[in-house]
């Protein structure tokens, strides 16, 4: 698959429509406007973001985008067709859609490397040297970044650091090691951080900066630091033998340059109401390119769907009384379990939204609270269902929460909701910022026996939301300071993986989503927590395979490398 994309991956995909002989690569070089348009193609294509696509036609599966966290279990979705399409399928552990959706990622990120390793070996050819060393580090960069997310997808894989023309050239890649992969992300990073300015001017904005490659480098080595990935097999699963403490080291040496930066703080929230906290902790999530952002996909303000990453968030996510039929955002009562309470109360079942963490009133959107100036209305009452579980209009297949919550993060209150599909929400999609950088920190310094400076920096996190500080650490409370803090971001999905525990979490039998129903009668109201998706054909299945994707088998054969434990040819 290597070979087949990056022969035929001569430009970039931004220039597919124009005819080959109007522009050339020659003519990309020495442009700076045209090479800037090159290089935005390396962003656009590494993350899709909120822009999500799940048919459940056969014939497009294979089309389909998917929303990472939509697999963990803090999110689920509401249309009871998507367990038909490519989603339920990778949902239920289904072999072949895995395979070909591991084979959309394979192709997009070896596709994107084809291009960056282009201009590494045109780059002199750039007459503006300012534009050239720039560019030099985002490839730099944008190569480490694309190789990580290869990384934690497949293992080890096939390091390639030039352009790559198999009709030309018989050459042939074997799999990377663990300590090679490391080795290689972190070199790129320092080279893209010797390059990179600490920030750019207005025009700028969003490109890679040193603070995102110098978080990339941690980045690699908390992951090599994984105890999952120690006293593997085969080299290219882990390391052969234990380096989780080296690579602690290493990934606490690279947090330290990132911090000594001192160009990223959290987001101050003044306000002391419940309200007020709610609003300002929402609100950080709607500003682009805060003081917190370190690196984050750009999303047009024009509101077109099809231009610069537009998605449809808003709409996507809407309950019924804002016109919204799809409800695939969300929150299940797993997550909302992760909230604990502040101020010294106790939870009490026949109140349990009562004096929870302010973050909850922030993302999560449940019965009795106000948004868009209604009242969310989940419950069931003398047996008529609320506003915001029943569906809205006339479709038969308008879907509505199947957990009794809709997500409160992340959306704008204030985007235009209604029936025209060339709009798009405009929300950037964060790709980390502070608070992760804060909690990583928290991580290493625990697993190296510094509980003090976990414990600081853990409270530093929680005290921008007025939440009071813990008095002592240990890893529960760690972990479920990243669930809260970053629920719904993608790096909740990866935190299972890294910590060896996919298998049990990310199991419907192990783990089950959990709903929330709430019934009114004759003025009583009780709160019921049962299972989602317990009927055979539903249930939610990972197996320790799955810790590592399926290699595109044309590559294992044209490469003569070994594919991934217990994957089959389909």
């Amino acid at each position: 698959m290597v070979a087949t994309t990056l022969l035929f991956s001569g430009c970039n995909s931004l220039f597919d429509d124009a005819p080959n002989d109007k522009i050339s690569d020659e003519s990309v070089w020495s442009n700076g406007q045209l090479l800037d348009e090159y290089v935005n193609g390396w962003y656009r294509n590494m993350n899709y973001g909120f822009k999500t696509l799940v048919t459940t036609s056969t014939l497009l599966k294979n089309l389909s985008r998917y929303y990472l966290p939509w697999f963990g279990d803090q999110l689920s979705v509401g249309k009871t067709d998507w367990f038909n399409a490519g989603y339920g399928d990778i949902l239920k552990g289904n072999q072949e859609t895995i395979t070909n959706w591991a084979l959309g990622l394979w192709t997009n990120d070896y596709t994107e490397i084809q291009y960056i390793n282009s201009f590494l070996e045109n780059e002199d050819k750039v007459p503006d040297a300012s534009q050239r060393v720039r560019v030099d580090g985002e490839a730099h960069f944008m190569r480490g970044y694309y190789y990580y997310m290869l990384w934690r997808q497949f293992g080890g894989v096939l390091l390639i650091d030039h352009t790559y023309d198999p009709l030309n050239d018989p050459e042939k890649f074997p799999r990377a090691s663990y300590q090679q992969m490391v080795d290689f992300i972190a070199a790129e990073a320092d080279k893209a951080a010797a390059e990179l300015p600490v920030t750019y001017d207005a025009a700028n904005t969003g490109r890679a900066t040193k603070g995102a490659a110098l978080l990339l480098k941690a980045k690699a080595y908390l992951w090599a630091s994984s105890e999952v990935y120690q006293n593997k097999d085969k080299d290219y699963l882990g390391f052969t033998d234990d380096q989780s403490q080296a690579m602690l080291q290493k990934a606490k040496a690279a947090y330290d340059e990132f911090f000594a930066l001192n160009a990223y703080s959290l987001v101050p929230i003044t306000a002391t109401t419940q309200d007020g906290i709610r609003d300002a902790y929402r609100n950080i999530f709607l500003t682009k390119n805060s003081q917190e952002s370190i690196f984050e996909i750009q999303v047009t303000d024009d509101g077109n769907y099809d231009t610069k990453n537009g998605h449809k968030l808003d709409r996507d996510a809407a309950a019924p009384s804002f016109t919204g039929t799809t409800a695939a955002y969300t929150p299940t009562q797993n997550h909302v379990d992760e909230y604990g309470m502040r101020d010294g109360a106790t939870y009490d079942a026949t109140h349990p939204y009562d004096n929870r963490d302010y973050r909850f009133y922030a993302n999560i959107l449940y019965n009795g609270c106000t948004y868009r100036n209604h009242v969310m209305d989940m419950a069931t009452t003398d047996g008529k269902k609320g506003a915001d579980i029943t569906p809205y209009g006339t479709s038969t297949s308008a879907a509505v929460s199947r957990t009794g919550y809709y997500m409160g993060k992340f959306v704008d209150e204030s985007q235009t909701i209604d029936n025209n599909e060339t709009y798009a929400s405009k929300q950037n999609y964060i790709i980390w910022r502070y608070a992760e950088a804060l909690l990583d920190y928290a991580e290493v310094t625990f697993r190296l026996g510094d509980a003090a400076t976990a414990l600081k920096m853990v409270n530093h996190v929680r005290e921008r939301v007025h939440m009071d500080a813990l008095t002592d650490i240990t890893w529960d409370k760690i972990v479920n300071e990243r669930r809260v803090e970053l629920a719904f971001e993608e790096t909740s999905y990866w935190d299972y993986f890294r910590w060896g525990v996919a298998s049990e979490k990310l199991n419907g039998l192990s783990n089950p989503l959990k709903a929330m129903t709430i019934t009114v009668k004759n003025g009583k109201t009780t709160y019921k927590v049962s299972n989602l998706n317990r009927f055979p054909g539903r249930i939610r299945v990972f197996t320790d395979k799955e810790y590592y994707l399926p290699i595109p088998w044309s590559d294992i054969k044209y490469q003569g490398i070994e594919q991934n434990p217990d994957w089959s040819e389909v």
